[in-house]
C-alpha cells in the first residue's frame, strides 16, 4: 500500500493543485471572459475658441490588459446631447474626418485619441473655462463602462 503511494501520489498532489490554481485564476477574471479596458490617466478637452464652429472634442488614452480586442461604442459626457465618434483621414496635405461606429481597442495595447487620429465630438457644447474638469463614461462593445474625466484645455495646450 505505501509503495503504491509513493507511486501515485506526486501525479495526484500535481494534479490537485493545478486544479486549485486554475480555479483561483477563473475566479479572478483570469480565464473564461476578457478582462475590462481602463483608463490609462485622464483625458482632455478642447476650450471652443470664440468665433470658431460650435463644436468640441475630447481625447482619452485606454488601456486594454486582456487578451480579448474591444471596441468603443459609445460616449456620454454631463452635460448630455449627442457625442459623435470620429476618425480623420489624412490624404496628402489635406484631411477630413468620418464618423464611425466604434473605434478598436486591441488586446494589450491602447486606443490613443489624439487630434491626429481619432476622437469624440461634442457639438453645441456650453461655455468651458480653462481648468474646468469634465465628467464622461465610455460604453464598450465588452467592457463594462467606464467613468473618467477630463481637463478643459485652452487652444494649443495639449498634455
Amino acid at each position: 500500500m505505501i509503495e503504491r503511494l509513493k507511486v501515485v501520489g506526486p501525479p495526484v498532489g500535481a494534479a490537485a493543485l493545478a486544479l486549485v490554481l486554475l480555479s483561483g485564476w477563473t475566479a479572478v477574471g483570469g480565464a473564461g471572459r476578457p478582462r475590462p479596458v481602463e483608463a490609462a490617466g485622464d483625458g482632455w478637452v478642447l476650450q471652443p475658441s470664440a468665433g470658431a464652429a460650435p463644436a468640441t472634442t475630447a481625447f482619452f488614452t485606454i488601456r486594454n490588459p486582456g487578451d480579448v480586442p474591444d471596441e468603443l461604442i459609445g460616449a456620454s459626457w454631463e452635460f448630455g446631447g449627442p457625442i459623435t465618434l470620429k476618425r480623420h483621414l489624412h490624404q496628402g496635405g489635406a484631411g477630413r474626418w468620418e464618423q464611425v461606429a466604434a473605434l478598436p481597442v486591441p488586446a494589450r495595447g491602447e486606443l490613443a485619441l489624439s487630434p491626429e487620429d481619432s476622437d469624440l465630438m461634442m457639438a453645441a457644447p456650453p461655455p468651458l473655462r480653462a481648468g474646468q474638469w469634465v465628467e464622461f463614461t465610455l460604453t464598450f462593445r465588452h467592457s463594462p463602462e467606464l467613468r473618467l474625466k477630463a481637463q478643459v484645455r485652452p487652444p494649443g495646450s495639449r498634455p
